[in-house]
């Protein structure tokens, strides 16, 4: 069969790879052109545009970049009128998706979903778009088969990819070290990052400092972190740097903490080692819980975002992992509550307290249950795929 797929961004790359996979061992004789990158191309398929030409973010760069992308859309059109494809497979992205699922469902075409947009949190009227375009959709996470149920859309839940992804990691990376002995007692020298100076104190514990991507969101954040690292002088703190950002940016604002550091493209090797973790929202919420890092989520926006956005979007918590647990599993440290002693004290709880520690533990391999639902999403979304077409 011969499959067209749209990814746009680096994760739907890193999703969409995994999922060619799984498609050519059940398909074998399978034909996939994409939109994505490096990635899905290594998987086998024939990447027709690279999604570092599609990444326009915010309102004034999409405006500014509309000629551009109303020609993506027409060069995608004209690709699948040639093509063909038995299936379209979308995955995240929504504002290009669900324009090419439109008009795709006008040519007749079949139309797949994996990954739906987070409809749920907000923009919930794209629903009525998906609805009336999207013949098949596949969601990861699990709140969100009840949420389109009052829809009255079947959507069918395949797990989340990053368990795959993540246990891919631990396995080539060799077990986390608390799995074989309490960190505090480990004799092994703390893990540093290459090329960054040691840093003058610090003992055996390691904190993980995930402040997001966005140079703004970083700077609402960082700054209170970072003071918290000199209410623990025997640990380490390290920071994971956005691939965006420079590393200028990052050594202005660290220059001043004798026990912090940064890496780079590290944050996975980061996560193995760390002891506990100060996180952004976001998927790094749910990265951090695979790998089983007690973590506090930090968020603070300017005060008119924050109230735009508390209007805007319905959720209950803002981590995916106490959006899916449906309880308060990790601590969410919202805007004015994100101070530099709410930190300290959440970081004492995390790197001494036992029992919460094993609460959280249990909580966590509650969460990878319910994710890793009957093996892998890959293989269960390329399952989904093919029996729907062969249907």
């Amino acid at each position: 069969m011969k499959y067209y797929i749209i990814a746009g961004e680096p994760s739907g790359d890193l999703h969409g790879s995994n999922l060619i996979r799984e498609i050519k061992k059940l398909d074998p004789k399978s034909t996939i052109k994409c939109w994505g990158g490096d990635l899905m191309e290594a998987a086998g398929g024939e990447v027709l545009k690279h999604y570092r030409e599609l990444a326009f973010m915010g309102f004034t760069e999409v405006v500014k970049n509309l000629p551009t992308i109303l020609r993506n859309m027409k060069t995608c059109k004209e690709q699948i009128r040639q093509f063909q494809p038995d299936a379209i497979i979308l995955i995240d992205y929504p504002g290009f998706n669900l324009r090419i699922a439109k008009w795709a469902k006008q040519q007749n075409l079949k139309v797949i979903y994996y990954i739906s947009p987070q409809v749920w949190a907000w923009k919930e009227n794209r629903v009525k778009t998906i609805k009336a375009n999207v013949d098949r959709m596949l969601v990861i996470l699990p709140f969100e088969k009840e949420f389109y149920k009052k829809w009255n859309y079947d959507v069918e839940y395949v797990g989340h990819p990053l368990v795959e992804v993540v246990d891919r990691f631990i396995e080539d990376n060799g077990k986390r070290e608390a799995d074989l002995a309490p960190k505090t007692e480990n004799p092994v020298r703390p893990w540093l990052p290459e090329g960054n100076p040691a840093p003058s104190s610090g003992g055996n514990q390691i904190v993980a400092l995930l402040p997001g991507s966005r140079k703004q969101e970083i700077m609402k954040k960082l700054p209170i972190m970072l003071e918290v690292s000199r209410h623990f002088p025997e640990c380490r703190f390290v920071v994971a740097q956005a691939p965006g950002q420079e590393d200028s940016f990052y050594q202005g604002l660290l220059r001043q903490y004798p026990n912090v550091s940064a890496v780079r493209n590290r944050t996975y090797e980061l996560l193995l080692r760390a002891n506990a973790a100060c996180v952004t929202s976001g998927t790094a919420t749910l990265e951090t819980a695979l790998f089983g890092v007690p973590e506090v989520i930090c968020y603070k926006g300017s005060p008119v975002s924050f109230l735009i956005a508390k209007r805007l979007i319905k959720v209950k918590y803002i981590s995916l992992v106490n959006l899916i647990m449906d309880k308060p599993v990790v601590k969410e440290l919202i805007q004015d509550e994100l101070t530099v002693d709410n930190l300290r004290q959440e970081l004492n709880e995390l790197l001494g307290n036992e029992r919460r520690k094993a609460q959280m533990d249990s909580d966590y391999r509650d969460l990878k249950n319910i994710l890793g639902i009957g093996g892998h999403a890959s293989a269960n979304a390329a399952r989904a795929i093919i029996g729907y077409l062969m249907h």
